[in-house]
């Protein structure tokens, strides 16, 4: 499979069959297994041989989707999670002690923020933000005790990229580990590991779920980064359901043809955006007006289903423009067949101060699109009169 394209691997890499011959993969609703006797239960805890012994550990159904995102984005191993935070903190706790310090791009998710200030400072661990913009905060920014540098790239929701072969370059010349949400982008549309990324983490709940109908989280990375990973989720117990690891392995079958929609759609609200009067700003990593366009143009196939804007007038015209919107829903999700209206400083970025969101690009009038698969004639409709 690996010499096959992506939309074959996403839909032809399944779980053995079983006596049943089904085609498409059953659910495993199991929480244990049952052992051939006493010394093949011992030699499976005993990591001796290969096979399950509890489904907070694995499960067919999260095997199956491991796999799948392993071969996707060229990564030697896996590990699934309940949701995308899980992921993160599961990531950063199995690598962080007391004493330790974390290099991380300024634009990072609300609960990202939150792990960083609020949960990690409490266990002695510190943080230093950097623009991805800046390479001169990155180059300064490591310290002796540098353990991680973590990025979103493009970030949410400023839409920010920073090059990662670059930074690549520069963790491993400092033997610091380069950790990468990969959310926006998706395998399809970037592969952090084949950039030079050591960990590229998913939330499985946006595009690769794609129809907000569940949570998940992917960690993926090289055998013995994992393994690390793994001592750490077996025991603290962040396991994604088998339930929602068939879904989102389900989904994994559309995400190409999804994304293709979404991007193309999406590309086509930044361009109308851009030439509106009212709005002051738009970022979408394929215009060629964005700050990292060439960049981003390097190391993505394309531009992704997000766009932000900023509209002039502050909150009370960014309020005015949501309500009116008839089509588009007003939710803290992404990544869903239907397009979405967000408003990150009284949402997902609440939690930080005006200065923080501020130095981060999110102004009163910042507003996050998340454009989904109805026909682009319905979404340029529906934004036009909200706009009048």
């Amino acid at each position: 499979m690996q010499e096959e394209n992506f939309e074959t691997i996403a839909i032809r890499l399944q779980a053995e069959r079983t006596q049943y011959k089904e085609h498409s993969v059953p659910l495993y609703l199991t929480s244990s297994y049952k052992f051939d006797d006493a010394e093949d239960m011992r030699a499976l805890f005993a990591n001796e041989k290969e096979g399950n012994v509890y489904s907070r550990y694995a499960n067919p159904n999260t095997t199956e989707l491991i796999d799948k995102m392993v071969a996707l984005e060229g990564s030697e191993a896996g590990w699934a999670t309940a949701s995308g935070m899980a992921a993160i903190f599961t990531t950063l706790a199995a690598f962080l002690k007391s004493g330790d310090h974390v290099l991380s791009s300024r634009s990072v998710f609300g609960s990202t923020h939150q792990l960083f200030s609020n949960v990690f400072s409490k266990w002695g661990i510190t943080y230093t933000y950097a623009d991805l913009d800046k390479t001169e905060q990155w180059e300064n920014g490591i310290q002796p005790n540098t353990k991680i540098i973590f990025v979103e790239t493009p970030s949410n929701p400023g839409i920010d990229i920073i090059d990662l072969e670059w930074l690549a370059k520069l963790a491993r010349k400092h033997s610091v580990l380069l950790v990468v949400d990969n959310c926006f982008a998706t395998p399809y549309l970037q592969q952090p590991i084949k950039l030079g990324a050591d960990i590229s983490i998913h939330s499985a709940t946006k595009f690769i779920d794609g129809q907000g109908r569940t949570l998940g989280g992917i960690i993926l990375g090289s055998v013995a980064l994992i393994k690390e990973i793994e001592g750490f989720a077996r025991h603290s117990g962040p396991s994604m359901s088998p339930f929602n690891a068939w879904l989102l392995s389900k989904s994994l079958e559309t995400l190409a043809v999804r994304m293709d929609r979404h991007c193309e759609n999406a590309l086509k609200v930044a361009e109308f955006l851009e030439s509106h009067a009212s709005i002051k700003r738009v970022m979408y990593p394929f215009l060629p007006s964005h700050p990292q366009y060439e960049i981003a143009k390097k190391q993505m196939k394309q531009g992704g289903g997000i766009v932000t804007l900023v509209i002039d007038g502050g909150v009370e015209a960014a309020s005015r423009f949501m309500n009116k919107l008839k089509m588009f829903s007003i939710s803290a999700n992404l990544g869903d067949t239907r397009s979405i209206a967000t408003h990150p400083a009284t949402s997902t970025h609440s939690k930080l101060t005006e200065e923080e969101r501020l130095q981060v690009g999110i102004e009163q009038g910042t507003i996050r699109l998340s454009i989904g698969l109805e026909h682009i004639n319905d979404i340029l409709g529906d934004i036009k009169q909200a706009l009048a």
